[in-house]
Formats: C-alpha cells, structure tokens, sequence
C-alpha cells in the first residue's frame, strides 16, 4: 500500500518574510494582496490570529481592529522560490516529493519509513525541522495524496467553520474569545503565543486501508472543491463526507457534475493520482582532494587544469556550454576563497576558459594550505541548436558554427575578467528616429553582434550627442550669423540645413516637449561643426539649441 504525506505550511507567506528580516517581528504581521486586486489579508502570523484577523479579511478591517498591525505587499515568485527549497529539503524523507498548490507538499513515503523508524518518527522529525526553520506546519498521512491533503488542514477541525448555519450558539464564543483578546492587545499586553513546537496529531494520521473511516467524518471542504459546490451542498444539509457517500451517485453527477464524484474516487484511492516528483536543477561540478595542503601557485593551476578536462566533459554529455565558472578553494583554516569568471558565449571546451582562469589565480590566498579544489558552473547554456532540417542541412550548419571565427568572443571574456562583465558594452540599432534613441547600448557578453550593415539616416549624425544645450539666440527659425554657447562668441561660417524631426506623439518625452525640431549641420569660424537645432514650441517655449558635436 501507498503512504503518502501531505506537509501543509499554513503561514508560508508571512513566516517567509519573517525569516527574511531575522525573525524580529514580535507583533501582528500580514502579507496583503497588491493594490489591484484589492488589499486583503492573504497570510498572517500567529500574533494576528489571536487578536481576531483572519484571512481574506480586507486591510483596513484589519488595521481598525488591530492598529499595531504591520503589513507587506505578496511576493508571489518569492514564495514559490521558498517553496522550492522546502521541497529539497524534503528530499530527506523520501525522492519522490511534488509541490501542492502555493503553501503545502506531498511525499511518496512508499518504502521509507523504516529508515527513520516507522511513520510517526518520521513525523516528528518533519515537525522538529520545521519548528527549527521557524515554520507553522501541519501533516496529514493516508494511502492516498487526497485523503493526506484533507487530514492535513481538516483532521480534529470538526465541521463549524463549513457551517453557514447562523445559531448563537456557533457563533458567541468565539466572538467573545477574539474581543478579550483585542482588549487585551489594545492595553498594550502581548498576546500569549504558545511556542511552534508542534505536537503530533494522531487524528491526522488514517490507518493502512482504512480510507473510508477516515474520510467519513470530515467537512465536505476537504474534497478539494470549489466553492460554489461546497455552498450548494450546504444548502442541502450535507456538512460531512459520510452524509455525501450514502446519496446515489448518479443524481450526485447530475446535480454538481463530475468533479465531485472524481474527488471522492481519488480521496478513497478508485482513480489514480500519481506524485510526480519535479527533476533536479542541471547542476555540473567536480573536485579534487589533496592528501597533504598546497600553497604554491603552481600547484593550484595544476589542480585546475585536472578538473577543467573533466568539467568539459560534463557539459558536452548534456549538451550544456558554461557562461559562467567558479573556482572554490576550501583551506585548512575553514575559509573558501573563491573567484568568478564569465565568459561571452557558452562553451565547452577547456581551451576557452584556461585563459581567464589564469587571471584569476593570483587572487587566492592560499593561506596555510588548500585541502580541496572545487570548479563548479553557476550559469550554463544549451549549445546544441534544435534541428527542424534534414541530416545533410544539419551538418553543413554544424560545420559552419565550428568553422566562425570565436577571437572576438575570446577577447570579450579576457577584458570581463579584468575589468568586469557590465564594462564591455557594444551598441545595436534601434528603431526610433529620435537620435538619442537610435541606439542602444548592450552588454557584450550577453548579446550578439549587431546585424551589418547599418540603416543610415537621412542626414550625417554627430559623433557625440549629449542633452540639448540653450544656445544664446534670436528666437527664429532662421540660421542666425552669430550665436553663444558655453560663455562663448561664435560666428557661423557654413549651415546645411534644416533637417526636421518632429517628436513621437504617441510618448511623452520630457525632453522633446518643445515641439517639432529643425537640424542644422553647423561649421563656426573657430573650425568647430556643431548640431543645433530650432525648437518650434510645444508646452514649452521655442528656441535655439545644442545638441551635439561632429568630429
């Protein structure tokens, strides 16, 4: 029989964040939804559960009954991310384990309890990690993933809180526990919180084939339907799974559809749901051990020209190029220096990155002795190309990527490692006539080269454009015969001209404001040939300006 596991992370969100800051946060705290899908609570700490908030509450509900309250906007992919690493975590407890919506887990414990002592040891030790992560957990175990889903967030609940009944009864107690509560933040006292230390919930775990009894008395919530079915179930009275098991399956289909028949076969294990566990990162490293230290830097490119060959050969069985390597050396003293190197396009060969390597080496401190050299890849690159042609066309492109000349690429890299990867830059053409926007400047080892030739515009263009200067003036479109720039007298000798460039209307541009603009190639008595240009007015005032220098 199938065991499976479900972790459920009831406040992933607002305990990710506290985390993030330390664990400083002693008070109310909320994570809200962004501002346009409305501000609501959308998780919260333990704090505000015990002063009354409570999810899906808006936030200035919240802040008028809780003013202390302190909140930050969602961060979905961070969240995700978090989640991810909860999931190798849980690699411990078994290989098979698969995310569950935004804030849980399911584990195929198939087979791997006995390593940890049985079911409920291992359990505990789910929780024990989890309480030292800082984290609200609870756990659910069955045969199947959706009765451990259900056990986990419905298991010792009752039934209450699926209720839309409106007796007094259900409903005073805890309106009265939430006002003391308040009352009593609002004196300015801590809410007591009762530590995160979690005790393990017998009820949560269903015995080996017992699927039936253990999903008969749970809310109708816990099929995992949507809202809609669960409130019109409720109208009819039904408030537990044991009151759905007992009507006719067909009128049940015909009445709320298929889903909630398909809930109820994979909660009790008649259709399938099989865990499918997420593949592994790409992840390419190799290390060499020494059986006495090194210190020499002699010994250190030895040591790296030993992995780089063997590194390579990772990457070419994968069909991976490195974009980006790093060098580790774990000294006997406890520290690692390490050093980085990037490089202009992925690679596979060793020849390309022994030479960047080398200028790095200088800068490990070998201190009193390398025990372990480690050369791993942080960013790599498919090289192999999908192929949607016939064998003989593959391979001529094959020949031809082989054959292009790579000094370019290899030059690129030296002066990254030297100088760093964001201070190489190349320009590529844009598609805007406004001569500041011509261009644009891109990374070089990040970008391909720029497609040649070059569209050439309709009139020579500077080979320095900085911001539009104010130059000294009569307020005309006429070319004037003297003019003063820079605290300068200057007369003009020739103007070709005008050429007009009107603004893109459908942007607003600060700088282009002043309307149409009429260019003049200018060349003044003193040799200069300068680029002004006559601002007809828009929303601001008309004249003569700057806006660049020819060679």
């Amino acid at each position: 029989m199938k065991r499976i596991l479900c972790l459920w992370f009831l406040r992933l969100a607002a305990e990710r964040m506290i985390r993030a800051q330390g664990g400083a946060v002693f008070g109310p705290f909320g994570v809200i939804s962004s501002p346009a899908t409305g501000q609501v609570l959308v998780s919260i700490n333990q704090y505000s559960e015990q002063v009354g908030l409570r999810l899906g509450q808006p936030l200035r509900d919240a802040t008028a009954l809780c003013p202390a309250l302190i909140t930050k906007t969602t961060e979905p992919l961070r969240d995700a991310m978090f989640l991810q690493a909860l999931q190798r975590w849980a690699g411990k407890f078994s290989p098979w384990v698969a995310p569950e919506g935004v804030a849980g887990l399911l584990i195929d414990l198939t087979g791997c309890a006995h390593l940890f002592g049985g079911e409920l040891p291992l359990m505990q030790a789910a929780l024990t990690d989890c309480t030292a992560l800082g984290l609200s957990v609870r756990v659910g175990l069955a045969d199947t993933p959706g009765l451990a889903w259900a056990l986990a967030r419905n298991a010792g609940q009752g039934t209450d809180a699926h209720c839309n009944s409106g007796h007094i009864a259900q409903v005073v107690r805890p309106t009265k526990l939430r006002s003391l509560k308040r009352r009593n933040w609002e004196r300015g006292g801590v809410a007591p919180i009762s530590t995160l230390v979690a005790a393990l919930d017998l009820n949560a775990v269903a015995p080996v084939g017992q699927s039936r009894a253990a999903l008969s008395p749970l809310p109708i919530a816990a099929l995992r339907l949507p809202d809609d079915i669960v409130t019109g179930l409720a109208r009819l009275g039904l408030r537990q799974i044991s009151e759905l098991l007992g009507l006719p399956r067909a009128g049940l289909a015909k009445r709320f559809g298929v889903p909630v028949l398909r809930r109820l076969d994979q909660a009790l294990g008649l259709e399938p749901e099989p865990i499918s566990s997420g593949r592994p990162p790409q992840h390419f490293a190799v290390r060499l051990t020494f059986p006495d230290p090194i210190g020499l830097p002699a010994d250190i490119v030895a040591g790296a020209e030993r992995l780089l060959p063997a590194l390579c050969a990772q990457l070419q069985a994968k069909g991976q190029g490195a974009r980006r390597l790093r060098l580790e050396a774990f000294r006997t003293d406890g520290q690692v220096p390490m050093v980085e190197v990037g490089l202009a396009q992925a690679v596979q060969d060793a020849d390309s990155i022994r030479p960047l390597l080398a200028l790095k080496y200088d800068q490990i401190d070998s201190g009193f002795g390398i025990d372990c050299l480690r050369l791993s890849v942080v960013k790599s690159e498919s090289v192999t190309a999908l192929q949607h042609s016939g064998h003989v066309t593959a391979a001529q492109n094959a020949v031809l990527r082989q054959s292009q000349d790579r000094s370019l690429d290899d030059l690129i890299g030296k002066l990254g490692a030297k100088l760093g990867s964001d201070c190489i830059t190349r320009m590529h053409p844009a598609q805007s006539h406004i001569p500041e926007k011509s261009v644009l400047i891109v990374s070089a080892a990040w970008s391909n080269p720029a497609p040649s030739p070059w569209l050439r515009p309709v009139a020579p263009r500077p080979l320095l454009i900085f911001r539009p200067e104010t130059v000294g003036a009569a307020d005309q479109p006429e070319m004037p015969a003297q003019f003063r720039w820079r605290r300068c007298d200057f007369s003009v000798r020739q103007a070709i001209g005008p050429e007009r460039i009107a603004p893109e209307w459908w942007l607003d541009d600060p700088e282009w404001r002043s309307g149409p603009r009429d260019y003049w190639r200018v060349e003044v008595v003193s040799a200069e040939r300068l680029w002004l240009f006559y601002a007809h007015g828009g929303l601001t005032s008309s004249g003569w300006f700057c806006h660049g220098k020819f060679a």
